[in-house]
């Protein structure tokens, strides 16, 4: 909890407020008696897939299970390898793991472009790469254009994680339909929030028809169809999990999706006077560039801090004033579980980042007044 004073209300890193049409639309979930996989999960999927632009879009219970899936629908298995970056969350790479495959990490460009270097992934590239991961950091397109010309010159899956950039843009196309499959996220912190939840989309019909199997324990028939008469008994096929949507998130999702676009203008809005406020601010970078904000999704706000080792100390002062700060992203080789994997590993780049980055308090609803309290506490803190 921090120490703020009645002077300085704190400001949450992240805050949500559902409408009543979304309290009604799960209301009306639960009141069916349907509450698992079903109607409003294939709704939603429908409506999504016709958002991104995509073939198909199939619901699963986490980002983190879609990655999964997209690797494994990509070959990824013992002995292969994946490249991702390792300033992520911890999932992209795991994921790699469940496969039974290695994460490869690869550099990220710089501080003012922390997205994966296509340089140092064409670097890695082995006979045993299977596929390369993209992150959309902080909802911003990294190079999925050049990232798809050198997987599909080398026959390797190019998998988009999304989870930071859902209706975000790379030349006029959505992100996430770029390579074999993009993952979503809808936890509770994302731009399209639900508690839980995540998504994969992709072209590939045979893609689309394993994820959607194999969300299920890979079951030929699920209760739905059972339910409405379809069939009344089932096969298993293969190694499934259980990685389903539930009906009330479902319904959430598609209440929320109606606004997705206009709380995505306004965070474009809130962002674009952000970047202005703390461009005036000494002693920090802003990653990425002003005209990337239009075709951004504009999840969060991260600074970087131009001097190495004041991390935890600005961090603190701006706790002092009420001001909640995260750090999007520790190194996942840094972490304890991943050193005893990948002893000696460096990535310079993405270590000083991963020491320099602090993530500001950004939500649609945020005032003005909030963002100036919250540029001049930093400006206050980096100059000490």
């Amino acid at each position: 909890m921090a120490t703020a004073t009645d002077s300085f209300p704190q400001l949450p890193l992240f805050d949500l407020h559902l409408q009543p049409q979304d309290l009604q639309a799960v209301a009306e979930t639960l009141r069916s008696g349907w509450l698992t996989l079903g109607p409003r999960t294939a709704e939603f999927e429908e409506a999504f897939a016709a958002h991104l632009g995509a073939r198909h879009a199939v619901a699963v219970s986490s980002c983190t299970a879609a990655l999964h899936l997209a690797y494994l629908a990509a070959g990824a298995g013992p002995g292969d390898e994946v490249i991702v970056p390792s300033f992520t969350f911890a999932a992209t790479a795991a994921a790699a793991l469940y496969c039974g495959a290695t994460p490869v990490f690869a550099e990220i460009v710089s501080r003012k472009r922390p997205s994966l270097d296509p340089d140092d992934v064409e670097r890695l590239i082995t006979p045993r790469t299977k596929a390369v991961c993209v992150v959309h950091y902080a909802g911003y397109a990294a190079a999925a254009d050049r990232l798809k010309e050198l997987c599909d010159a080398r026959g390797i899956a190019l998998i988009e994680d999304v989870a930071h950039a859902p209706s975000a843009s790379l030349d006029g196309r959505k992100l996430g339909t770029w390579g074999l499959a993009g993952a979503f996220s809808f936890f509770s912190n994302k731009v399209l929030s639900v508690g839980e939840g995540g998504l994969l989309c992709t072209d590939d019909d045979d893609v689309a028809a394993f994820v959607r199997s194999r969300r299920s324990h890979a079951m030929t028939s699920g209760t739905w169809d059972r339910h409405t008469g379809r069939t009344d008994t089932y096969d298993v096929t293969g190694l499934g999990f259980n990685y389903r949507l539930d009906e009330p998130r479902a319904a959430l999702l598609l209440s929320r999706l109606q606004r997705l676009e206009s709380e995505i203008t306004r965070r474009r809005e809130l962002t674009v006077r952000y970047r202005e406020l703390l461009a005036q601010v000494q002693g920090i970078i802003v990653p990425f560039d002003d005209d990337e904000v239009p075709t951004s999704s504009c999840y969060v706000i991260p600074i970087m801090l131009e001097e190495d080792g004041r991390q935890a100390e600005v961090s603190e002062r701006l706790r002092e004033r009420g001001i909640q700060t995260s750090i999007f992203y520790p190194a996942i080789h840094r972490f304890t579980a991943y050193q005893s994997r990948f002893p000696g590993l460096s990535l310079p780049i993405t270590e000083l980042a991963s020491r320099t980055e602090l993530t500001l308090p950004f939500y649609p609803h945020m005032t003005h007044d909030d963002q100036d309290r919250v540029a001049a506490a930093l400006a206050e803190a980096v100059a000490r």
